[in-house]
């Protein structure tokens, strides 16, 4: 048992997943993966130390990364995890897996090795199926299952050395070796402590989620005659501030507040650093060729646990 470790169970609607986390604060700052609380509407985690059910609130996170902070309500002196460094970890090294493997609430231990750095992995949600490329990936040969998401990857002493983010599905693992893959903790202390500071830059968001309710892709994945450069809008959702502005499926935006938007790469930069309530302006160019320019209010959106 590891009293530092918190089996998380993230749910929305009728739906969920059940994840880990590992205190990194004694005033209850858990880090976790970020597809583990995307679209959370409600939030708790389950301490192992001390058995304690705590309500949890997001306080910030790097999509990109696949790394979130949470923050355990009326969380105080918990004990927390040792940190090491995985700038020093180096192939071979053994090294366990800590997690909530299945999601039965039961921490699971998975040893392995070390069998590669700085590796790259594409992760697929088995939420909603889509995939996010994560690189300077630790990778291991332990048996990472779900539920092991935001788990502590630790070394020989029990330090700290990465966050487990990948592992095999249950139908690959039938076949397969085991393989799994863990963001060295080097990258993410990083992220935590940009959070605590609060500061909403580069990849890292902080506080509430900004919705805008745009799916956009690049582009040059779409066939036409528009802009040749942009954030062309593959879905509109319902009752959005992007709908009541009058977007629709089709439409490019290529400005948001005056900076020009190029890929739908710089329209989630754009949207990391504002938030819920914030005034923007966008410009966009129909499917028809006109260009169309409105100002609108972000509501919030997910994770709003």
């Amino acid at each position: 048992m590891n009293p530092t470790v918190v089996t998380i169970t993230a749910e929305w609607g009728y739906s969920g997943i059940a994840g880990t986390g590992f205190v990194v604060d004694p005033d209850g700052l858990v880090l976790t993966n970020f597809h583990v609380v995307e679209n959370a509407t409600d939030l708790t985690a389950v301490h192992i130390g001390n058995g304690l059910i705590y309500d949890a609130s997001v306080l910030g996170y790097d999509k990109t990364r696949d790394l979130a902070v949470i923050q355990l309500a009326a969380g105080t002196d918990l004990p927390t995890a040792a940190i090491g460094r995985s700038a020093d970890a180096a192939v071979g090294d053994s090294v366990t897996a800590i997690g909530n493997a299945s999601g039965e609430g039961v921490l699971v231990p998975a040893p392995g090795k070390i069998v590669g750095l700085d590796s790259t992995v594409m992760a697929q949600s088995s939420v909603d199926g889509s995939r996010n490329e994560l690189t300077g990936m630790i990778r291991i040969d332990a048996d990472v299952r779900p539920g092991d998401s935001g788990g502590p990857l630790v070394d020989a002493w029990g330090r700290v050395i990465g966050v487990d983010a990948a592992g095999l599905s249950d139908e690959a693992r039938l076949t397969r070796a085991p393989e799994a893959y863990a963001i060295p903790i080097d990258d993410a202390m990083a992220v935590v402590e940009q959070i605590r500071e609060g500061r909403s830059e580069g990849t890292v968001h902080v506080g509430p989620t900004p919705f805008l309710g745009v799916g956009v892709r690049d582009v040059s994945a779409f066939n036409g005659s528009g802009p040749s450069q942009g954030a062309a809008v593959a879905s509109v959702q319902y009752d959005s501030p992007a709908e009541r502005t009058g977007i629709v499926r089709g439409d490019v935006i290529v400005s948001f507040d005056g900076r020009p938007v190029r890929t739908s790469d710089d329209l989630t930069a754009e949207m990391v650093t504002r938030r819920p309530g914030d005034l923007v302006r966008l410009e966009w160019v129909t499917a028809q060729g006109l260009r169309q320019q409105k100002s609108l209010t972000l509501d919030t959106g997910s994770p709003t646990a």
